[in-house]
């Protein structure tokens, strides 16, 4: 390729794409990015443990608490993709981001980011209480500072997105005033550190080395590093959730069978199942994994049926 070839390629990469077709409401909406509210749906977990998930009440409450959180989710992703402009426009598939294709200006990404994150809180405050907007408050401070600086610390970034992960499945108890269990609170947070490191494990396998990772710290952790990370927390997730379903907690035992000891297999099976994709590189999108391995589907199902059989004591 002559050199004048080499410019013009790279004049091109650099060149920030076109902006797509449906105005600024719809740039907005995917910056805010959709397909991940998704996860807000952790907001349940905590009532959904406590068997007080299906009342009107917490139905309604806990749609407004996934409505805040996905509200400071979107001033997240706004503040961040306005703070990356620049590099993204540089970047083969980042350049397609609405505010790096010039579709949502910098501007204005910032002023619909910020104003989100300031009232997200404040109605949280007016509607749902105190906790829940302190709660919320953490959540922007703790991932606004990993975009502008947290994100390139190692080890910290895992522990990061852990956290949200964390906040994710607490708030919702919060939101009802349900006390969080040790076990529910060791399950779920190395439950998430593991489909996090996994994540980054897949993802570095399959960079493979080479240099243009999307993610910088990808570089310097280690494959071998990154395996010990999910391996040891999902063997802390199993025992967390043995320890949990092996302890009646002084309750009679009233139920046709174990479900509590039986939700133990599934759970097991999710965990191994699951791991069989990290394994081999292939567990960089959580959300993928989970809805099209239609024999994790299949064990998802049968431990949510034996979990709601031993929260209601049948």
């Amino acid at each position: 390729m002559t050199e004048t070839a080499v410019l013009r390629q790279r004049t091109h990469q650099e060149r920030p794409a076109p902006p797509r077709k449906g105005g600024l409401l719809a740039g907005l909406l995917r910056t805010a990015r959709p397909k991940q509210w998704v996860k807000n749906v952790l907001v349940v977990a905590a009532p959904a443990a406590a068997g007080e998930l299906f009342s009107r009440y917490a139905l309604s409450r806990l749609a407004l608490v996934f409505v805040l959180f996905t509200a400071c989710a979107a001033a997240v992703y706004l503040v961040n993709d306005a703070r990356d402009a620049d590099a993204d426009r540089a970047h083969p598939v980042k350049r397609h981001r609405p505010v790096a294709a010039g579709q949502v200006p910098v501007p204005v990404a910032y002023a619909v980011g910020g104003c989100l994150g300031i009232l997200a809180p404040v109605a949280a405050a007016w509607l749902c209480g105190p906790a829940v907007a302190a709660l919320l408050t953490a959540y922007l401070a703790m991932q606004l500072a990993y975009c502008i600086s947290l994100k390139h610390v190692l080890v910290v970034d895992l522990a990061v997105v852990t956290t949200g992960f964390l906040m994710r499945a607490m708030i919702g108890g919060l939101a009802l005033g349900i006390p969080l269990s040790r076990w529910f609170l060791i399950t779920t947070g190395f439950g998430a550190l593991f489909m996090v490191s996994a994540k980054r494990y897949s993802e570095a396998v399959q960079m493979g080395g080479k240099a243009g990772a999307t993610r910088a710290l990808l570089t310097e952790y280690t494959t071998g590093y990154l395996r010990f990370v999910w391996q040891l927390a999902a063997g802390v997730a199993v025992l967390g959730y043995c320890l949990w379903a092996m302890e009646e907690g002084g309750v009679p035992h009233t139920s046709v069978l174990p479900w509590r000891q039986l939700s133990m297999v599934a759970f097991i099976l999710a965990i191994l199942r699951y791991a069989v994709f990290a394994d081999r590189g292939t567990a960089g999108e959580p959300e993928d994994v989970v809805l099209r391995d239609r024999a994790l589907a299949l064990i998802g199902v049968a431990w949510v049926a034996m979990y709601g059989l031993a929260v209601a004591n049948w």
